[in-house]
């Protein structure tokens, strides 16, 4: 998010991952605990096939939708103008986020409750989804490839966490795939009035599911 170098053909799930491990090697990291949300979320699933983690917790993790089901395609495709529009009020946002309504309205699609949560960080994340640079691309990947992911190599522990209240991957439609066919032996944990974004709806819970797991 917030902008990144220029993208060079097909921008898939894989070229995240890549990133993921030269920087894990950079710091010297050989496998590590794992979190990620959504796309996160999938990619840290990628890393777990390629070696990677030593656990994962997945926050309604990309890529799950059943085979055959072309709902995600749909909703791909609103996403593309999603951020066409969060575009044309990016300039506005620390206006926009000082009212109730205005906060509302720019996580509708991400969290269930928005009280909680500080002005200056849902303004930084408009200007994110703004100049996130690398959206269409993914987003076009995606509907023309959809996601596969080689979870037979899948070793480490992983806990999948949804929220109940998710707008942009409901469940359990999109977590078919993954419950069925890609990681059945996975905990599952479902979170009532949750929506995409658990970190942010309900931080120190989500906090503590990832800790807890990465203690066993």
């Amino acid at each position: 998010h917030a902008g990144g170098p220029p993208l060079d053909g097909d921008f898939g799930p894989a070229v995240l991952a890549d990133a993921v491990e030269r920087a894990m090697d950079s710091a010297g990291f050989e496998t590590a605990h794992i979190a990620g949300n959504s796309l996160g979320g999938f990619v840290a699933l990628q890393l777990a096939a390629r070696g990677r983690a030593e656990s994962v917790v997945a926050l309604a993790p990309a890529g799950g939708w059943a085979t055959g089901d072309e709902t995600f395609r749909r909703l791909l495709a609103a996403q593309a103008g999603m951020q066409d529009r969060i575009k044309a009020f990016a300039p506005l946002a620390a206006a926009l986020v000082r009212s109730r309504a205005g906060r509302r309205r720019v996580t509708e699609f991400t969290t269930s409750s928005f009280e909680h949560l500080p002005a200056e960080l849902l303004a930084h994340q408009v200007l994110g989804v703004a100049r996130c640079d690398g959206a269409k691309a993914m987003i076009a990947y995606a509907i023309r490839e959809g996601y596969e992911l080689d979870a037979e190599r899948i070793t480490c522990p992983v806990r999948i966490v949804w929220g109940m209240e998710d707008r942009l991957l409901p469940w359990p439609a999109a977590a078919a795939r993954m419950r069925a066919d890609w990681l059945p032996h996975a905990e599952w944990v479902e979170l009532d009035g949750v929506g995409h974004c658990p970190q942010l709806d309900a931080p120190l819970e989500t906090a503590q599911l990832i800790l807890d797991f990465t203690a066993r």
